[in-house]
């Protein structure tokens, strides 16, 4: 049956007036009149009838009219974007696909939020190996988290937040005896962190502006691996400002601002459009945002009291 009839039909069986029916229809009594004609063949009963100025619902207009209104609302609901959503009900996994580094900080405080407003709501990290957005493409990945770089043309994209670099070294290298300036910075051995054997990058730039170069004498492919190298040997390291200092400490490393000016990272979210509606994918995504905002790591809370 026409969706619009059975508009009508609810607007007449709670009004019990056709000229009432067509105020709240928007609509001529005219129409509405011509739809009951309708309705009433379709049910094969006059449903509403005359009795003296008004109209009365007959007994099957009254089984019907409960009915009807339940039958419209849930498909107002259907249709509605969102309508309805509530994340305590919500039965998903999502997949977030990020650096080590990234995942350390964010991890936690996800799973601190996703259970504390959707127990059903499992996540699953996966490592940058499908990064570049055909995984977003495919379903395979959810949420691209971190420095997003080429994407499909169609992905859509919200930025978090800027983090600077900083260097990081064991508490006792030597660099921390006097003060650390660009040339003694470059002096050091440092530590490379790429997946692709990667050895230059925005730091090496910013030293060769100013004459001079720095020796990455190790590539390693994670921010894990670079900081336990750090901690055993006098290897530089890179990492984000602010980011698992109780971590960095516990591990036994001490951060230093990097001594010459060096563009900051930009961290972002990356999804497919087909998600971008969705009310459960849109709310994941502001938690995933939220924990970015709010990282912790191993230590970091009693740093924070």
């Amino acid at each position: 049956m026409d969706l619009n009839l059975l508009r009508v039909l609810d607007a007449l069986l709670q009004e019990n007036s056709v000229s009432r029916a067509a105020e709240r229809l928007g609509t001529s009594p005219a129409a509405v009149s011509r739809s009951l004609a309708r309705l009433r063949r379709a049910v094969g009963d006059p449903l509403l009838v005359r009795a003296g100025q008004g109209m009365v619902p007959t007994p099957r207009a009254l089984e019907l009219r409960e009915e009807v209104s339940a039958l419209l609302r849930g498909c107002d609901n259907v249709l509605r974007p969102g309508a309805g959503f509530e994340a305590v009900h919500l039965q998903r996994t999502f997949t977030v696909q990020a650096t080590d580094l990234i995942l350390a900080g964010v991890a936690g405080p996800l799973a601190d939020r996703i259970r504390a407003a959707a127990p059903h709501v499992d996540v699953v990290f996966l490592p940058e190996a499908l990064e570049g957005g055909p995984a977003l493409r495919q379903g395979t990945v959810d949420v691209e988290l971190g420095v997003l770089g080429q994407l499909d043309p169609e992905i859509r994209t919200r930025h978090i937040t800027q983090k600077r670099l900083v260097g990081v070294a064991r508490t006792g290298h030597p660099l921390f005896d006097k003060r650390i300036d660009a040339r003694r910075f470059a002096a050091a051995d440092h530590i490379g962190i790429s997946r692709h054997g990667k050895r230059r990058g925005p730091i090496d730039q910013a030293l060769a502006e100013r004459g001079l170069q720095r020796r990455v004498a190790v590539v390693v492919p994670s921010h894990t691996s670079a900081m336990i190298l750090a901690r055993d040997t006098d290897l530089v390291a890179l990492t984000l400002a602010d980011w698992l200092p109780g971590t960095a400490a516990a591990l036994g490393l001490r951060t230093f601002p990097i001594p010459f000016d060096v563009a900051p990272i930009d961290l972002g979210l990356a999804w497919h459009p087909r998600n971008s509606v969705d009310p459960g994918h849109s709310w994941f995504r502001d938690h995933v945002a939220a924990a970015v905002l709010a990282p912790s790591g191993p230590g970091d809370q009693n740093l924070r009291g």
